[in-house]
């Protein structure tokens, strides 16, 4: 997914995403609902929402538009927060551990993550094609609204609702970020910069 996130100079995606699902977060606290399930609701829409962003203009970048995005919806949670009945303070961490038993959550995750990476391998082709148009800044054959463009942005969202909560943001971000730049920087075939950025992945978390 970093691969695909670099190449299309979508750095703060994960970012912006991440802070969606934290929003769903404030404002399940807020109604005193289950954190789990609006968070994904919220970052499905969000996702659905983010792969309509196609900037035609050479003088702007998706970066700005995310961007944008992630500074509403900071300020949203904030608000959120600041008028729930209760407020956690520990919310930051936004974890949701005590909502629901640990064994099923944790076999929830895994199932999820499985689909996620059958997914992207068994389509592969699919969304490096994409990834490619985005490249070469052919967005103009992409269309209003593209399913495959929608499903990794999908896919970038939920694993980061995963992600978030067992890590935290900042090391979401760096290994989403840091794999691919260095892959990159390594090779220049696609097949290769993927094997790398998994290798520099696991090592990092040995």
């Amino acid at each position: 997914m970093g691969v695909h996130v670099v190449g299309r100079g979508i750095v703060f995606v994960d970012l912006a995403l991440g802070q969606i699902s934290m929003l769903g977060v404030a404002v399940a606290n807020y109604f005193e609902k289950d954190p789990t399930v609006i968070s994904i609701i919220f970052t499905m829409v969000g996702a659905f929402l983010l792969s309509f962003i196609k900037i035609k203009d050479k003088r702007l970048k998706q970066e700005a538009i995310i961007g944008i995005v992630y500074a509403v919806a900071s300020a949203v949670t904030v608000l959120f927060i600041s008028k729930a009945p209760t407020v956690n303070p520990i919310f930051p961490k936004y974890s949701s551990a005590a909502s629901s038993p640990l064994l099923p959550r944790r076999l929830l995750q895994w199932r999820l993550c499985s689909a996620l990476l059958g997914s992207h391998t068994h389509f592969s082709e699919k969304f490096f094609e994409l990834t490619e148009k985005f490249e070469n800044h052919e967005v103009e054959d992409i269309g209003v609204f593209n399913l495959w463009n929608f499903l990794f942005y999908l896919s970038i969202g939920l694993s980061i609702v995963l992600a978030v909560r067992i890590a935290g943001v900042i090391p979401v971000f760096s290994y989403l970020i840091i794999p691919p730049v260095s892959a990159i920087l390594l090779t220049r075939k696609r097949s290769a910069a993927v094997i790398v950025a998994l290798t520099v992945s696991v090592v990092g978390v040995s």
